[in-house]
C-alpha cells in the first residue's frame, strides 16, 4: 500500500512539474501575491488533486488509503489558506458523502478541514525554506488523528483495530510526499530570483546604453533611447510622452505619431492621472488595431508624475509578469535619468542666461543709446533725465546682481519696468506699456520676464510704423500664476514656433529660445506662444507646488 501511495503522489508531482513548465501558470507561482482569480483557480486545481486522491484510492476493510491529504496539505501551504481550507472543506465533503455512514467518513472529514487550517497557518507562520519540514510532520499528525478517531468512533471497536493496523503506516509514512511537493514548487518560485537579476541586468545595459543621450534631452535623444528600448526588449513600438504631448514614439505605428501631438490615448491621460502602472494583454479599442498588448508606466520625478513609458506589442498576451518587473526598473530608471539631466541642463541655461546678462550689461548699443536718450532730456526736462538715470542705474544692479536663485516677481518686474522707461524715453509715443498686476510673491528663475519684454519691443513694436502697445501680464489663477507679454507688433513668424517647438535653437531667437528652454526645465511645459492679429502673446504658467 505505500508503494501504491507514492505512486499515486508521483502521477501527482509529474501532473505538477508540466504544469509548472506553462509559462501562464508559472508566472503566478512566481508571484507574492496573487489576484482573487489565480486563487480561485489555484484551488480548482488543488481540489481536483484532492479528489482525485480520494478516487484513486485503494479499498481496505470500507476505509480508503488516498493522498487527500497531501493535496490538502501542499495546496494550503504553498498558496495560503485559501487554497487549503477550501480544498480541504471540498474533498472532506466529498469523502463524506461518497461514504455516508461509513467507519472513516467522519474521521476523514474533520482531519481534511484541520488539514486545511493548519496548512494555512504554516503559510503565514513558517519560512519558506522550513516549509517542507513542516509540511511533512503536520501530514503526519493530521494521520494519526485521523487514525485516533477512527479508533474512537469505530462500532465494534474491533473493526476499527483491524482498519488502523493496516492503514496506519502506510498513511503516515506517505505524507512524505508532501514535502517533495513543497520543494519542487518552492523551486519554481526560487527561478524567480534569478529571473529578477537577469531583468535587472537587462535594465541597467539599457540604461548604460541611453545614459549619453539623456546628457541633452530633445526630440532626437528620446527617439534614440525609445529606439534602444524596442530592441533590447523585443518590443513592437516605444513611446515616451510627458503629461500632455507625445514626445517620441519608434515602432509600428510610427506615422500616426507626431512628436509634440496631444496624447490621444485615455489609458495614458488616467496613468497620468493616477501614476498607476496601466497594463492590457489582449486590448481591442486601440487606435491602432495590429496593437494588442500595451504597457504603460508613469515617470515620476520627486514624487509627481512628468511623463509616461509606453511599451507596445502587437501579439496578445506577450507582458508577461517578468517584463512588467523589468519595465518597472528601467522606467524608475528613466526617471531618475531624466531628473539629473533636466538638473544639469537647469545649470546650463542658468550659466546661458548669466552669460546673456554679461552681454547685455557691457552691450555699448544699449548703453549708448540709453545715454544718448539721458541727455537729450537733461536740457529739456532735467527732473526725467534724473529718472531715467535711476532706471538704468537700477537696470545695471539688477544684472550685476543676478544669480542662480530664485527671486521674487516683484523683482524681476521692476527690472523690466526701469528697462521700458529707458526704452519709452527713446522711442516717445510709438511705445505704450500696460501692466496687469495681481499682488503675488511667487519666487522664479532670474531673467525669465525681461527677455520676453525685450523680445516683444525690438522684434514686434519697432518693426511695425507707427505706435504700439505691449501688456505685461501676472495673474494668479489659484493653483498657478500665469506671466503673459502681449504685444500689437509684426508677429512673430509661424516658422519660430514650429522651430521652439522642437527645440530648434534659431541665431536670431537666442533669448527667446534660452527663456522657452529655461521653463520648461523649471516647470514641465515651456513657452506657450499665440499669433495675434496683430501681435504675438508669449506666456508660461508656474505651478505654486513646484514654484
Amino acid at each position: 500500500m505505500l508503494i501504491q501511495l507514492f505512486e499515486r503522489a508521483a502521477l501527482l508531482l509529474i501532473t505538477l512539474f508540466f504544469m509548472t513548465r506553462v509559462p501562464k501558470f508559472k508566472e503566478t507561482l512566481q508571484k507574492d501575491h496573487h489576484s482573487p482569480t489565480e486563487l480561485t483557480l489555484i484551488t480548482l486545481i488543488f481540489c481536483a488533486f484532492a479528489l482525485f486522491g480520494t478516487y484513486s484510492g485503494i479499498q481496505v476493510e470500507g476505509s480508503i488509503v488516498n493522498i487527500r491529504t497531501i493535496a490538502i496539505m501542499s495546496g494550503g501551504i504553498l498558496f495560503g489558506p485559501w487554497v487549503g481550507i477550501v480544498t480541504g472543506i471540498v474533498s472532506g465533503v466529498h469523502r463524506y458523502l461518497i461514504d455516508i455512514g461509513g467507519v472513516t467518513s467522519v474521521p476523514c472529514l474533520i482531519t481534511s478541514i484541520l488539514a486545511g487550517i493548519v496548512s494555512g497557518y504554516i503559510h503565514y507562520r513558517v519560512k519558506k525554506n522550513s516549509r517542507w519540514i513542516y509540511g511533512i510532520v503536520a501530514g503526519m499528525l493530521c494521520e494519526m488523528l485521523t487514525m485516533i478517531l477512527i479508533l474512537l468512533m469505530a462500532d465494534p471497536f474491533d473493526l476499527g483495530v483491524d482498519i488502523v493496523s493496516k492503514i496506519a503506516l502506510p498513511m503516515i509514512l506517505g505524507q512524505g510526499s508532501i514535502g517533495l511537493i513543497v520543494l519542487m514548487i518552492a523551486s519554481v518560485e526560487g527561478e524567480k530570483e534569478r529571473i529578477a537579476a537577469q531583468q535587472a541586468q537587462l535594465a541597467l545595459n539599457i540604461a548604460n546604453k541611453t545614459l549619453p543621450y539623456f546628457r541633452s534631452i530633445n526630440g532626437n535623444s528620446l527617439r534614440t533611447i525609445c529606439t534602444i528600448i524596442k530592441e533590447d526588449i523585443r518590443a513592437d513600438a516605444v513611446a515616451i510622452t510627458d503629461t500632455k504631448d507625445v514626445l517620441a514614439y519608434v515602432g509600428f505605428g510610427e506615422e500616426k505619431y507626431k512628436i509634440g501631438q496631444e496624447i490621444i490615448s485615455d489609458l495614458t491621460k488616467e496613468t497620468v492621472r493616477s501614476g498607476k502602472i496601466t497594463i492590457r494583454n489582449n486590448i481591442a479599442d486601440h487606435h491602432t488595431p495590429q496593437i494588442h498588448c500595451l504597457l504603460v508606466i508613469p515617470l515620476e520625478e520627486r514624487g509627481v508624475v512628468t511623463g509616461t513609458l509606453k511599451i507596445y506589442y502587437r501579439k496578445a498576451y506577450t507582458i508577461t509578469y517578468t517584463l512588467q518587473t523589468m519595465a518597472i526598473g528601467l522606467a524608475q530608471i528613466i526617471s531618475t535619468l531624466m531628473e539629473v539631466s533636466r538638473v544639469e541642463q537647469m545649470k546650463e541655461e542658468a550659466n546661458k542666461a548669466e552669460l546673456k546678462a554679461l552681454q547685455t550689461k557691457i552691450n555699448p548699443h544699449f548703453l549708448f543709446n540709453a545715454l544718448n536718450a539721458i541727455a537729450s532730456t537733461t536740457r529739456r526736462d532735467p527732473e526725467k533725465a534724473r529718472e531715467l538715470i535711476i532706471n538704468l542705474s537700477g537696470y545695471m544692479r539688477y544684472n550685476l546682481e543676478v544669480g542662480e536663485e530664485l527671486i521674487d516677481i516683484q523683482l524681476a518686474l521692476k527690472q523690466v519696468k526701469d528697462y521700458i522707461q529707458i526704452e519709452k524715453a527713446r522711442f516717445g509715443n510709438r511705445l505704450q506699456v500696460n501692466y496687469e498686476i495681481d499682488d503675488t510673491h511667487i519666487k522664479l528663475p532670474s531673467l525669465l520676464i525681461q527677455p520676453l519684454v525685450e523680445n516683444a519691443v525690438v522684434h514686434g513694436i519697432l518693426k511695425r510704423k507707427g505706435p504700439g502697445v505691449v501688456t505685461i501680464s501676472v495673474k494668479d489663477l489659484g493653483e498657478t500664476v500665469r506671466v503673459s507679454v502681449r504685444d500689437t507688433g509684426e508677429g512673430i513668424a509661424q516658422d519660430v514656433i514650429n522651430r521652439l517647438a522642437k527645440d530648434e535653437v534659431s541665431s536670431k531667437q537666442i533669448g527667446l529660445t534660452n527663456v522657452h528652454q529655461r521653463v520648461k526645465l523649471t516647470y514641465g511645459t515651456g513657452l506657450v506662444i499665440r499669433r495675434l492679429e496683430p501681435g504675438t502673446e508669449v506666456y508660461f504658467d508656474i505651478t505654486k507646488e513646484i514654484a
